[in-house]
């Protein structure tokens, strides 16, 4: 008897549903790193047993007023992962006093859908804190198995793992059996620079960036991509070069590491900028870019 479904993450901002994905999937999949909203995709994670196929979704983090028509396309990819779901991981960061997308809690409730509530971050909380905000969301969802942990130092999780066995339907498997994920490797070295991107500069700069793979060569011994960083403005294009090309040699060669850790190849990288103003409401370049279909 084969089991196999759609688990898909939900939940705030930074509230950890990348790390947690990560985990439980083995593999760096999705960007983590402090700061909000670095998911823009919806990344499938496939963990593959000889009886069973778990297909993990990570989405962006629940935006309730959207600025632009990026975060528009953002919350469509959470849409989609409300309405295809076989168990919803509901991860919750102990520590966040915002309140979840109501339409979302309701889409939720409303589906009948087994859920596995993720309170994330106990390495960070009160164990007052825990059991406080445990007795809440088991008042607003009785249904709900409530599992703490650590995603980051992944204390507990195999408890969610556990569970999802549990509940996952009879079906077989909808990949390949030796797939680890439905994107591509130009998707993940996208994200890889992209990541660096975000650790490296500050304010509003990641935010206005797309990385955008122009070319992938893949050789016996050596691949060769070429990646163009979008910004929307000449001052960010600056700023991303740095002086003299420093700052853009500095991420070319940290995220030229690790895809080479991720790929497990040796790769050429050159690194691009280009100016594109506006591209976060272009619903044309949005397309091109990967956000709609």
């Amino acid at each position: 008897m084969h089991k196999a479904g759609f688990v898909n993450i939900i939940g705030n901002p930074n509230a950890g549903k990348s790390t947690l994905m990560n985990a439980l999937v083995g593999e760096k999949l999705s960007i983590i790193t402090y700061k909000a909203q670095t998911t823009r995709h919806r990344i499938m994670g496939i963990v593959n047993g000889k009886d069973f196929q778990i297909v993990y979704s990570d989405t962006p983090g629940l935006v309730r007023q959207p600025s632009n028509k990026l975060h528009l396309s953002m919350m469509e990819f959470v849409n989609q992962a409300l309405g295809d779901a076989d168990i919803f991981l509901l991860v919750i960061d102990l520590k966040d006093k915002n309140q979840l997308d109501e339409k979302a809690i309701s889409k939720i409730k409303s589906s009948k859908v087994p859920l596995i509530i993720v309170l994330n971050k106990i390495d960070l909380a009160d164990m007052s804190v825990q059991l406080s905000v445990a007795a809440d969301w088991q008042k607003n969802f009785p249904e709900a198995e409530i599992v703490p942990v650590s995603a980051l130092k992944k204390k507990n999780t195999e408890k969610v793992f556990d569970l999802i066995q549990k509940y996952l339907p009879v079906h077989e498997a909808f990949f390949d059996k030796e797939s680890l994920s439905d994107r591509t490797m130009r998707f993940f070295v996208s994200e890889i620079i992209r990541e660096k991107i975000l650790l490296f500069y500050e304010q509003e700069i990641p935010y206005s960036c797309e990385v955008y793979i122009e070319e992938y060569k893949e050789g016996e011994n050596l691949d060769k991509i070429r990646a163009i960083i979008i910004v929307e403005r000449e001052s960010q294009k600056g700023i991303i070069l740095g002086n003299q090309g420093k700052a853009i040699k500095k991420l070319g060669t940290e995220a030229r590491k690790d895809i080479e850790e991720f790929s497990g190849k040796r790769i050429f990288l050159d690194l691009f900028v280009k100016v594109d103003p506006d591209w976060r409401n272009n619903e044309g370049k949005l397309k091109h870019y990967g956000y709609k279909t």
